[in-house]
């Protein structure tokens, strides 16, 4: 048997709905939820279709009065902003609960379940459930009709570097893709001797200053020019230039060093070989394998030239090799390379081969070189080189030869390199026919040169057979796969056109 317990306390009575009479527990205004919703509405005067405006090309939402803000389908940021937009027409209800239901995403529309509660007649509370409809309308932002423009500009960053090769120009351009520092800027226009950035802030410009500052050895100079200027607020509009100076100096060339500079880096040789330029110059002496660093502002206490362009360096033959162990450097000296092997070569010509003139000099090249292969050099013996330094140098101490770098045959290398680099969209202005062959020069310092490599993305070419190997047939150097990233691509998604996916 089951024990009921009676309840403790008195059932409460029920009463008659004034409007419909149907029974109804008591409350302040005596009538049933359904009478009182049509005689009450507490969402009025709550639009339930609101516009909401939207940038297509940077997918943000205007939050008024005048800030865009980025957020996410059904994302708290985008429920924050919608609510902001009801917030004038609630202040005599009370929010409960707030919430998205599903739409099509592409149907310009955002609808919101709302939940809101209100004191009616003689202090019932009734609470209302109802769905506002936002609908999406298109309008371009302030900064997106900027770019479109691509005229309307406050600051620009004109970087410069004097000198006949674009190496270092490369190099900086694949670290600003690294870095994504090309994304604020309005336009990016290429033009002789350097790139202009062009920007809608000065902040913006600075940071690309301060940025350049970091990575290469250059000096800046700052300007304004005043365009507007309001007397009554007592405020002025300037548009600011900022001017960047790359050193003269690329991989790969040879320098005479004042005697003076030259001292200072532990007693070195004053012609040297720019073997790398990061945030300072890299140089070696090809006599003693000394090293050493100048940054920027050293540089430009004691400034340098180069003194042969890339297109006056002439092709060797190796005829003899000895490699030289062991040397010792005098009191004061500084750093040597261990990547670099000390040799004395016996060189010719390529175009000198009917000839017997062969030239004796010292390189770096010792752990590259082998009798018969050919290397890229410049010619002391027989140029007209003037600079300040290398004239009041003693004749005995000129090299007859300097060698640069070894040669391989590059339409074999374009062929097996399977990599490729991204680019900054830019407008291009005078352009040289020389820049393939420079851009060529800078893939090959990049396959030969690790530490330059590992500032740069180098992305997997999908139309080439990968190869795992640092060297090919020839010796070489390549990019192994390990230090490659995937390009994404739009068509990686579908496996390929999109076409293939479907089945009948």
């Amino acid at each position: 048997m089951e024990y009921m317990q009676a309840p403790t306390t008195s059932s409460q009575g029920n009463i008659l709905c004034c409007t419909c009479g149907i029974p109804i527990p008591p409350n302040p205004a005596n009538m049933c939820v359904s009478c009182l919703r049509t005689t009450v509405d507490i969402s009025e005067g709550i639009p339930k279709q609101v516009s909401v405006h939207f940038c297509k090309q940077c997918e943000r939402y205007l939050q008024p009065p005048a800030s865009w803000v980025q957020c996410a389908l059904e994302s708290r940021e985008l429920l924050a902003l919608c609510l902001k937009k009801l917030k004038g027409n609630m202040t005599k209800v009370r929010l409960i609960d707030a919430g998205f239901l599903w739409t099509e995403p592409h149907s310009k529309r955002i609808k919101l379940k709302v939940t809101i509660q209100k004191e009616v007649m003689n202090g019932a509370i009734l609470q209302q459930v109802f769905v506002v409809e936002f609908v999406i309308q298109s309008q371009m932002c302030d900064d997106c009709h900027r770019i479109e423009a691509k005229d309307f500009w406050n600051s620009v960053v004109q970087v410069r570097q004097k000198t006949s090769h674009k190496k270092t120009f490369y190099y900086l351009e694949q670290l600003i893709l690294k870095h994504k520092l090309h994304q604020n800027a309005l336009n990016i226009k290429e033009i002789h001797e350097g790139i202009d950035f062009y920007y809608a802030t000065k902040q913006h410009a600075q940071k690309m200053v301060d940025f350049l500052q970091c990575t290469v050895p250059c000096r800046s100079k700052t300007s304004q020019r005043l365009i507007s200027h309001d007397i009554h607020s007592n405020t002025f509009n300037y548009k600011s230039t900022y001017s960047i100076e790359i050193v003269p100096v690329c991989k790969d060339n040879v320098v005479c060093l004042s005697p003076r500079l030259a001292q200072s880096l532990g007693n070195m040789g004053q012609v040297c070989v720019c073997v790398r330029v990061t945030s300072t110059i890299h140089l070696i002496d090809p006599n003693t394998l000394q090293i050493a660093e100048v940054d920027g502002g050293t540089y430009w206490r004691n400034p340098f030239h180069s003194l042969v362009s890339p297109r006056q360096l002439e092709e060797f033959i190796v005829m003899d090799i000895d490699l030289i162990r062991n040397q010792k450097l005098g009191a004061g000296a500084g750093l040597r390379s261990n990547k670099h092997t000390l040799a004395e070569v016996w060189v010719q010509k390529t175009s000198e081969m009917d000839t017997a003139q062969q030239y004796h000099c010292r390189t770096h090249l010792g752990h590259l070189l082998n009798i018969g292969d050919l290397v890229q050099g410049f010619d002391f013996a027989n140029s007209n080189v003037n600079d300040e330094f290398l004239n009041k140098m003693n004749p005995s101490h000129v090299p007859d030869v300097v060698l640069i770098k070894k040669s391989y045959d590059r339409s074999k290398r374009v062929k097996r390199r399977n990599w490729k680099l991204k680019e900054m969209n830019k407008d291009r202005e005078g352009m040289d026919t020389d820049d393939e062959r420079q851009y060529q020069d800078f893939l090959e310092d990049l396959e030969e040169d690790e530490a330059l490599r590992k500032n740069v993305n180098i992305f997997r070419d999908a139309s080439k057979i990968p190869v795992e190997s640092d060297t090919d047939e020839e010796g070489a150097p390549r990019i192994s796969l390990m230090e490659m990233l995937e390009d994404l691509s739009l068509s990686d998604a579908t496996g390929g056109e999109g076409a293939d996916m479907m089945t009948e």
